[in-house]
């Protein structure tokens, strides 16, 4: 066989290689972050939810209490407590009740969340008493976590037409920070913006146990929410 020969028969060989090697790739890996996830959706299917939330970075066990150190502006303590929400367009919601309490025992604040996981393991947030919920006028249910946080995924965690537009973005997935307690790695950050008021936050989230810190980073007054302590629900 002359030299122009081979060379046909190597490239064929070549080209049957990358041609076999195409056929025999592995299936494509399972979505991830948000892929696949229409955000905020426009309605929720009960049928697509489960009941409770247990996704590793925002578990909210019923009866379950988080404490945090208000420092900064508006120091003080904060409490809370998850339990046993309302149904939200027929999907059962877990209610996260957070108590505020301004040193030397000033007004307290109280906010009411709602959420809820799909089958994926996403939660999403379905509303907050008082202010806003899925389905009623306009509002839609946004991403709170995903199942796979993934660094540099953006979406929104809520929305109501002309007062609710919440904005994130997840800033790393493998962090590590000091609260008061104690040194803490492997955490979430995500990045939070309120686009009708400007108000620019970050929260950080550990593994098993949820939102361990958050801190104002533009728009408003500096303010620091550290962990101290986490009560497992008793069985």
């Amino acid at each position: 066989m002359g030299t122009s020969g081979r060379r046909r028969t190597a490239l064929a060989g070549l080209v049957l290689a990358l041609a076999t090697g195409c056929s025999s790739a592995s299936h494509p890996s399972p979505p991830t972050g948000v892929d696949g996830l229409v955000i905020p959706t426009p309605s929720v299917d009960a049928d697509d939810f489960v009941t409770g939330v247990d996704n590793p970075w925002l578990p909210l066990p019923v009866g379950a209490t988080w404490r945090y150190d208000v420092t900064g502006s508006g120091a003080g303590t904060a409490v809370a407590t998850a339990r046993q929400g309302p149904e939200v367009e027929g999907v059962a919601t877990t209610a996260l009740r957070t108590v505020t309490t301004p040193e030397g025992g000033g007004r307290r604040t109280v906010t009411t969340d709602l959420y809820a996981q799909d089958e994926a393991g996403n939660v999403w947030w379905l509303g907050r008493e008082g202010e806003w919920r899925a389905g009623e006028d306009g509002a839609r249910a946004g991403l709170a976590m995903a199942a796979h946080p993934r660094q540099g995924d953006g979406y929104r965690q809520a929305y109501l037409p002309g007062e609710v537009d919440v904005r994130a973005e997840v800033l790393g997935v493998d962090l590590e920070r000091t609260l008061p307690v104690g040194e803490l790695d492997g955490l979430v950050a995500v990045t939070v913006t309120e686009a009708t008021t400007g108000l620019t936050t970050r929260a950080w989230y550990a593994e098993g146990i949820g939102l361990v810190a958050r801190d104002t980073v533009a728009g408003g007054p500096e303010t620091q929410l550290g962990l101290v302590a986490y009560d497992e629900p008793q069985r």
